[in-house]
């Protein structure tokens, strides 16, 4: 299929509209390309190396959770010309999508660590205006603390580690995933009743809020927990008889 159809097809079944006034990145479509759509990578994030790479690989498009343009666009020059560069030299599409991977109830990353930590009676959660960014669930025969931390260091991988909080109960059942960089979304877990909050890196004041709060909070990583959606992208356009290759760049952040 030609990228247009490819980038559509995207569009329609991760909502890109509906976050058009709430989301900085522009998603969808950044960068385009006379091509067809034979062979799709997927990144978690748009840089040179990951660029190269798409490039290294054959792919006619990159796919990534975090692009190269937020806000409004000001100029190629410098560290963005650098990141612009191989996709215009060599005909490679930009497809982003950042906060609509996030929530998606199928495909996004929040989806991607309830799946994996098996929780049951899956709500959005972490409302961001109409839309929501997290998924929140119920362990069906409860976590230990440290069973959730090994349950996501097994799910995630993160390269250093989860940190843990340990202010919440002994049994954990009511589990809040919000990915990335969430930790705005730390009221909402307890006003939902969260034993457990999960994220990817937080923010200072958080450890007394969970403290007070009698919560437990999970930093998983921010790039650990942000590869699920991209994954799941991949195994769609998989379906569709397009060739896939996932570039795995983590941070440790």
């Amino acid at each position: 299929m030609h990228l247009d159809e490819f980038s559509a097809r995207l569009d329609d079944r991760l909502r890109t509209d509906a976050f058009a006034d709430l989301d900085a990145s522009a998603n969808g479509l950044q960068v385009d390309a006379p091509t067809d759509v034979d062979h799709a990578a997927f990144a978690v994030d748009a840089a040179v190396e990951t660029a190269d790479r798409a490039v290294e690989v054959g792919a006619d498009v990159l796919v990534v959770h975090h692009g190269l343009f937020w806000g409004d666009f000001d100029r190629a020059t410098g560290a963005r010309y650098d990141r612009l560069a191989p996709f215009f030299e060599h005909d490679v599409g930009l497809y982003a999508a950042h906060l609509p991977l996030d929530g998606h109830p199928d495909l996004g990353n929040a989806a991607g660590v309830t799946d994996a930590l098996e929780l049951g009676e899956q709500e959005p959660f972490a409302a961001l205006g109409a839309e929501h960014i997290g998924v929140a669930g119920i362990a069906p025969e409860g976590f230990t603390p440290d069973g959730l931390r090994a349950a996501l260091a097994d799910a995630c991988g993160p390269k250093n580690g989860v940190q843990h909080l340990d202010f919440g109960p002994d049994t954990v059942e009511r589990v809040a995933v919000a990915t990335g960089s969430a930790a705005d979304w730390f009221d909402e877990a307890v006003a939902w009743g969260a034993d457990a909050f999960v994220t990817g890196e937080g923010k200072q004041q958080v450890y007394h809020e969970a403290k007070e709060a009698g919560i437990h909070v999970y930093l998983a990583g921010h790039y650990a927990t942000e590869t699920f959606g991209v994954r799941s992208v991949g195994t769609l356009a998989g379906e569709w008889g397009i060739e896939t290759t996932f570039i795995d760049r983590p941070t440790g952040l």
